[in-house]
């Protein structure tokens, strides 16, 4: 099996689960909140799961190989990708721990373990696993990045930021890696190289939403409100979905006088996610002008 087969698992396709994406945008309070200061923030990296392929008959099928197998480590590995996307994290880890006992410098595995691992939100033992992947493999770019957003998450900017550099050094092709690295730049104020970082995520997956929320947000930093505007507009034609989208394009509306679109998109914005404070709070400011 190749790699790009075994890490289908890490990449997936935005459309098939919305839990696990680029990451949600934040915008505090437009009005009080120096535009320098702005940036996006993620809790979550670009991975999507295609749960389609963790289906009861996908499932099915793979345990006719794995009867068929029994001691083939990738087919235990498959499995338990299809497991992970089928949201069944026990089963998943077992399969990734037979593969592993099967064979030892399966590193791929352990990547795949460790997602798994941090979606049930044992970090360190994930990152025990991103990085036992590296120790086996140091060119395998999937893991640097897997780690290097756990990293991010948990504030470590300067090893997520390593990690970042490694897999684009790396010449990774996937988007994620740019993403998370403009994050880091956007969190430090450094706009133009977080612009950069997003570009090209978007040359690399022009589909997805969420970099160009992200760079919409550093256009807003650096009061480059116009290009910050196609920005969002270009989110919300390609995820509507995204409450982030729609906030963010109501703050340019903001910005500009027009409370009365700007109440309306952060309107469809709370109605996507009523807990998102930034829409929220950009109502309740709208609708008292």
């Amino acid at each position: 099996m190749t790699d790009s087969a075994q890490t289908a698992f890490y990449r997936g396709t935005r459309a098939a689960s919305k839990s696990l994406r680029f990451g949600g945008l934040l915008i505090a309070s437009v009005l009080t909140l120096a535009v320098a200061g702005c940036q996006s923030t993620s809790t979550k990296d670009m991975t999507g799961i295609d749960k389609a392929q963790g289906s009861t008959e996908n499932i099915s099928s793979l345990n006719d190989v794995i009867r068929n197998n029994p001691k083939d480590p990738e087919a235990y590995n498959v499995r338990g990708s299809a497991y992970g996307r089928a949201g069944k994290n026990s089963d998943a880890i077992k399969d990734f721990n037979t593969a592993l006992q099967l064979n030892p410098n399966f590193y791929q595995a352990y990547a795949n373990r460790a997602l798994v691992y941090r979606n049930m939100g044992n970090t360190a033992q994930a990152v025990a696993d991103y990085s036992k992947a590296i120790q086996i493999n140091s060119q395998y770019d999937a893991a640097y990045i897997g780690r290097g957003n756990l990293y991010r998450q948990g504030g470590q900017l300067d090893q997520a930021m390593n990690d970042f550099n490694q897999a684009i050094q790396l010449n990774t092709t996937d988007p994620r890696a740019y993403h998370n690295r403009g994050l880091i730049y956007q969190a430090r104020n450094q706009h133009k190289q977080a612009i950069e970082d997003f570009s090209t995520a978007i040359s690399l997956q022009p589909d997805a939403a969420e970099p160009y929320n992200g760079r919409g947000i550093s256009y807003v930093a650096l009061g480059d409100d116009d290009n910050a505007f196609d920005d969002f507009n270009t989110a919300i034609k390609l995820d509507g979905d995204i409450a982030e989208g729609w906030a963010n394009q109501a703050l340019i509306y903001e910005h500009r006088g027009d409370k009365a679109r700007a109440a309306k998109s952060y309107s469809h914005a709370v109605q996507l996610d009523p807990n998102y404070k930034p829409a929220v709070d950009g109502l309740a400011r709208t609708r008292k002008s």
